[in-house]
């Protein structure tokens, strides 16, 4: 008796984090976005790709990691203080990690610790004008 109480229990607290999953990358999905790899701690060799979502939210880039149970974004990076400081193709494994044709962007920024992004060919596009469209005045990111 008690173990089919306990199982019942389980398989409850499954279907609700997997409606919760559901609901989430719905939500994700519908405002549209780009296929985007994140990998934070760059310096460290421990650390790994992310797979996400990245959208455009005025001065904002925001990502979405798609493992994950949070209601918002998980990482937020402002256009103003993010600099583009090296660029290069992955390297061996890496290019398991992150969506295929990816071109690797290592970035820096005043307020937060360097990252690298991974996106495809469209993607990148249109991360580099988002970045270059910044309003007069702006700091413009540096050039690789």
């Amino acid at each position: 008796m008690k173990i089919t109480v306990v199982v019942a229990a389980l398989l409850i607290v499954l279907a609700v984090l997997a409606a919760w999953y559901g609901q989430r990358w719905i939500r994700m999905r519908r405002g549209g976005g780009v296929s985007v790899a994140l990998r934070w701690r760059p310096d460290n060799p421990r650390s790994s790709w992310h797979l996400g979502l990245g959208r455009y939210e005025g001065d904002e880039f925001v990502w979405y990691r798609v493992w994950s149970l949070r209601t918002g974004a998980d990482r937020v990076f402002q256009r103003e203080s993010m600099q583009i400081a090296d660029r290069r193709d992955p390297s061996g494994t890496e290019a398991y990690a992150v969506p295929e044709g990816s071109t690797v962007l290592r970035c820096e920024s005043e307020t937060q610790e360097a990252i690298e992004i991974a996106m495809g060919p469209g993607a990148l596009t249109g991360f580099l004008s988002w970045l270059e469209s910044a309003p007069p005045g702006h700091r413009l990111p540096r050039a690789s």
